[in-house]
């Protein structure tokens, strides 16, 4: 059978929580539920540190600003991480060559990361903070559903992950203005706090 599917599923829920797919993969593989995970996702030092990295990420994706802070340091992470995820897929499986399939998870994770940041740019711009942990509890539980429908049944899952991905483009487009509005804000922050570094204190009267 073919990995692809999986690949493109994985890669997809990469570039949203790549902890948390390291961890369910880790999880279903060590508990013997499927033979697609590869041994090194199953070790024991991967798992913890896969959920200890998980529970950061639950946290720091649902605090406002945090959150974008947070996305802008997995730029690199999370591609990276969808991009092994799928050679290591592809090696354990052997349908597909490692550096083709680690093609299509990282640039996959890629673009599933560009729509995820994007759209919590624009989540940003609302002054109440409810928003951010609904859409981050809606990615993880998203995240958890089509990992483990991917397991069981790749093709279905990586029809969902390809229509999420499109939606998911198409919305960034849609709050292009408002992604716009947030990272003007996030400019303008920046200045006022270089503005105040480079303002000299008061030295205050003469001493006598």
């Amino acid at each position: 059978m073919s990995v692809l599917p999986l690949i493109f599923t994985s890669g997809w829920a990469s570039g949203i929580n790549a902890y948390a797919v390291v961890l369910l993969f880790g999880v279903f593989g060590a508990t013997g539920l499927t033979d697609e995970v590869p041994a090194s996702l199953q070790r024991t030092d991967v798992l913890i540190a896969a959920g200890v990295l998980f529970l950061c990420d639950t946290v720091a994706d649902k605090i406002p600003y945090v959150d974008s802070v947070w996305d802008s340091a997995h730029t690199v992470i999370r591609p990276l991480a969808g991009a092994v995820v799928a050679a290591l897929l592809a090696g354990q499986n052997g349908s597909l060559p490692e550096i083709a399939a680690g093609a299509v998870g990282g640039s996959t994770a890629l673009v599933s990361h560009l729509v995820k940041a994007g759209t919590r740019m624009a989540v940003n711009t609302s002054p109440e903070p409810f928003s951010n942990v609904l859409m981050s509890t809606a990615e993880d539980l998203g995240v958890a559903g089509v990992v483990v429908l991917a397991i069981f049944h790749p093709v279905a899952a990586a029809v969902i992950a390809g229509v999420l991905l499109v939606a998911g483009v198409v919305t960034v487009v849609f709050l292009a203005s408002r992604i716009r509005r947030f990272l003007r804000r996030r400019a303008q922050r920046r200045a006022d706090r270089a503005a105040r570094q480079d303002t000299p204190r008061d030295p205050g009267p003469p001493a006598r």
